[in-house]
């Protein structure tokens, strides 16, 4: 009886976030003393004293059943938080988290573009996420197709929107790949590959091939002056022949003469 009666206690104990919860789960006697935390899928839906933990940095909330953000209000050091796959709708309380760089709030209740207007004085909010493919989560607010180009206007800051960078180093390669993507989504329609007109050659056809009539006279041409360059070595040695004979012919007729003294 009383082991069922504790197991409950611990059930409740992470639907709420407790002093008891936070130690144990970060072996910190000081609530002040927590850096980062990470409570993933508890089912906590109340985040209690969470806003003891003042000088908390990074906070991971994520696949809880949270309704109401309230109490990080308290938490003006935080600088990472992700509260994706709750159930939230206002993000008022964050707007005290001025040293925010990172929100991830996909899958939640977020419905419109009004609802991101208190994160307006975040001056140092580089990185938020509305939507996480890879999870399937999103918000009502990315029906709005032009939901990516207000948040830039919103957030001139802004360096990374849903995972992707539109700023800094690599935003051009992710331009690269959106381009790409709209351009592959051309070529379906109803889910299937839509007809791609045939190609047209750069050039005739046969163009590379090599004409017959040319190889014919580029042969003749070589037997030609094969011919005539045979019958140049024939003259060269008859020439010499007979240079040579003449030569032999002028000596014995001119005998050397000898003088006696």
């Amino acid at each position: 009886m009383d082991s069922k009666k504790d197991r409950g206690q611990e059930t409740e104990n992470y639907t709420k976030i407790t002093d008891v919860l936070l130690k144990s789960k970060t072996g910190e006697f000081d609530l002040e003393s927590i850096l980062f935390l990470k409570l993933r899928g508890l089912g906590i839906y109340d985040l209690g004293c969470i806003g003891d933990c003042i000088n908390l940095e990074r906070l991971d909330l994520s696949g809880n059943n949270i309704t109401s953000l309230a109490p990080l209000a308290s938490l003006r050091l935080l600088q990472v938080l992700n509260v994706s796959g709750n159930r939230i709708t206002n993000l008022e309380a964050i707007s005290h988290c001025h040293h925010l760089q990172s929100l991830n709030v996909a899958g939640n209740l977020i419905s419109s573009i009004e609802n991101l207007q208190c994160l307006l004085g975040l001056r140092k909010l580089e990185n938020i996420r509305l939507k996480d493919c890879l999870y399937n989560f999103s918000n009502p607010v990315c029906k709005n197709v032009s939901c990516r180009n207000i948040i830039l206007e919103m957030f001139p800051n802004i360096k990374v929107v849903d995972g992707e960078r539109v700023a800094g180093r690599g935003s051009d390669l992710y331009q690269l790949c959106r381009d790409i993507d709209d351009s592959l989504k051309g070529l379906y329609k109803n889910g299937s590959v839509a007809e791609i007109p045939d190609c047209k050659p750069w050039v005739e056809e046969g163009y590379w091939d090599l004409k017959r009539s040319n190889n014919a006279i580029i042969d003749e041409a070589y037997k030609q002056f094969n011919d005539v360059l045979h019958e140049c070595k024939l003259l060269n040695n008859r020439a010499s022949h007979v240079i040579t004979q003449t030569e032999r012919a002028l000596s014995n007729k001119n005998p050397t003469k000898h003088y006696v003294l």
